[in-house]
């Protein structure tokens, strides 16, 4: 399937169809998941980062059980914007995965949702460095999902 931006997304889900967000790492992806008005993300989990038939199932199968219609995966830019091998690398896996879902994807700028995540959960939430790690990946997903869903809300 060939990548679509996020509006056409949007308005080719079909009705109370939730979005998954991805955050992919070197080891792990962040999952986090829509509400059916899209106009909330929260956190939902994390996925070791693997061959991609095993993460394209496992995908599928969260998207059978919740609803979803669709992905958003995050695009790691440059600081400056630019579009460099990491971000190659992202579009590539999700156009991939898009095919391996059967889903349509869209790519969304996820630059600086980790530090932000981190961040936040430093100075607010006081946590340890290991939950910290633990929670990261989602809670960035959720993030960056958050984020789309508020640029292009109706």
């Amino acid at each position: 399937m060939p990548l679509i931006n996020l509006t056409d997304l949007r308005a080719a889900l079909p009705h109370h169809s939730r979005l998954i967000g991805l955050d992919p790492g070197e080891k792990t992806v962040g999952v986090a998941l829509s509400d059916v008005s899209l106009m909330l993300a929260s956190p939902y989990g994390s996925l070791k980062r693997g061959k991609l038939a095993a993460m394209a199932a496992e995908i599928k199968a969260i998207a059978a059980k919740e609803g979803a219609g669709g992905l958003v995966v995050g695009l790691p830019l440059g600081l400056d914007g630019s579009f460099g091998p990491a971000a190659q690398a992202a579009r590539d896996w999700a156009r991939s995965l898009s095919d391996a879902v059967g889903l349509p994807a869209a790519l969304w700028d996820e630059r600086l949702s980790s530090a932000a995540v981190n961040r936040m959960m430093v100075g607010e939430a006081d946590l340890s460095r290991g939950k910290r790690a633990a929670s990261v990946d989602k809670a960035a997903a959720a993030w960056m999902l958050q984020a789309a869903l508020d640029a292009t809300k109706g």
